[in-house]
């Protein structure tokens, strides 16, 4: 990687004209040049639809009703009261406010976010394509064809990814921060009603209590990715590996080896089924630079969730009477991913398992239980209190460092 640092230092840091298509002659491939145009715009447009489309099931959705709207507002001034006490962070350079939305408005707000993580991505991606030029015999008359379709296929395919990925989120989001990513600077959060009255549905949960759950959640996770060096250290994680991604060529080599075009029907139908699996054409090894990362990334996002736990079963269960069972509902329903939401974790470089969470949990309950609420506070205090991979998983050697007493860990098995 150029410019590569080592991750133990903490870091800072009308009618248009259409394109010459090479796939013309095969309609199918004529619409999807014609979609990209050779442009990043027209792929982040296209995401985009895509996502509204999976988000809405194409559909149209009634505006979120007046009254939640009121309600909304009235819990985020208890939320931010509530967690600006418990923390001592700064929750918002104003007045915070939480905005009701419907999927629509999830989907285009998380695109505008999540857009410097994905163009780093996809820039990765069509370099890697440039430097590996695919090996296919001068004498396949389909040779041709297949040299365009490898260097399309990286930013079709992440384009159509991403509008995948991004609607199946807006469906069962709730908030801002059900992946620990931060937005832009902003005191202004939201809410997803229509997901929060179909869990609460789904689990028979008071709909009151559930809201004022979420918006609590959702102000403590505000308030630590608002510590600026936490937002840009984890922002630095993730565009480092985004960036770090290299398309596999051989992968779809070897896939479009095997489908006959000159078959008929037969041939496009595998064809199109070969397009529709992202791991064959975004590639499914991981880097070197990837490995060094993610070390580092989940012993961030596993100090942020366990903070935010314990933050949560201290203001919430004084807030909220039936906070144990929306705890447990919520919990679970975390961690019970299906696939496409694996294979969000692996784009963004997140591994929000049962096991990071319980990683987080431990860290901050060996903090308070030597060093107190007090040595707690230490942790958003600088860059350089930020704990490494091994201090997350013994939090007296990350008191030790930052130089506060402690009692000695425990021995492990």
């Amino acid at each position: 990687m150029s410019g590569h640092r080592p991750y133990h230092a903490l870091v800072s840091d009308d009618d248009p004209l259409e394109p010459e298509n090479p796939f013309g002659g095969l309609p199918m491939f004529g619409d999807l040049g014609r979609l990209l145009g050779g442009s990043g715009l027209a792929g982040t447009d296209a995401a985009r639809q895509l996502a509204m489309a999976v988000a809405t099931d194409g559909k149209s959705e009634n505006n979120v009703d007046p009254e939640s709207r009121i309600r909304i507002e009235q819990l985020a001034r208890v939320a931010e009261l509530q967690i600006a006490e418990a923390t001592g962070l700064t929750v918002s350079s104003g007045a915070l406010v939480i905005e009701a939305v419907n999927r629509a408005g999830w989907v285009q707000r998380s695109m505008d976010a999540y857009d410097p993580i994905i163009s780093a991505m996809s820039e990765s991606l069509a370099s890697g394509l440039t430097d590996q030029p695919v090996d296919l015999p001068d004498d396949d008359p389909m040779s041709s064809m297949f040299a365009g379709l490898f260097q399309m296929m990286g930013p079709l395919m992440l384009s159509m990814t991403t509008g995948s990925m991004v609607g199946h989120l807006g469906r069962r989001s709730l908030g801002v921060y059900d992946l620990p990513i931060p937005r832009p600077p902003s005191d202004r959060l939201f809410v997803v009603v229509p997901n929060i009255e179909e869990f609460g549905a789904d689990w028979s949960l008071p709909r009151e209590d559930l809201t004022l759950w979420v918006c609590l959640n959702e102000v403590a996770h505000h308030a630590v990715l608002n510590v600026g060096h936490v937002r840009e250290r984890l922002l630095t994680l993730l565009r480092d590996h985004a960036r770090a991604f290299r398309p596999d060529p051989s992968a779809l080599e070897e896939k479009l080896g095997t489908i006959d075009l000159a078959g008929g029907p037969e041939g496009l139908g595998a064809l199109q089924e070969v397009i529709g699996d992202p791991d064959a054409v975004l590639g499914v090894v991981q880097t070197d630079e990837q490995r060094e990362i993610l070390p580092y990334l989940a012993a961030l996002v596993a100090a942020i969730e366990g903070y935010v736990d314990h933050v949560m079963d201290e203001v919430g269960a004084r807030l909220i009477e039936s906070y144990p069972m929306l705890t447990e509902a919520l919990r679970r329903r975390r961690v019970e991913a299906d696939a496409s939401d694996r294979f969000v974790e692996r784009i963004f470089g997140l591994e929000l398992t049962q096991e990071q969470y319980d990683r987080g949990h431990a860290f901050v309950a060996g903090v308070v239980e030597r060093a107190g609420h007090e040595g707690l506070a230490r942790l958003w205090e600088s860059s350089d209190t930020l704990p490494t991979p091994n201090e997350i998983d013994a939090p007296g050697l990350w008191l030790a460092r930052i130089e506060l007493p402690a009692e000695p860990d425990p021995p492990t098995d």
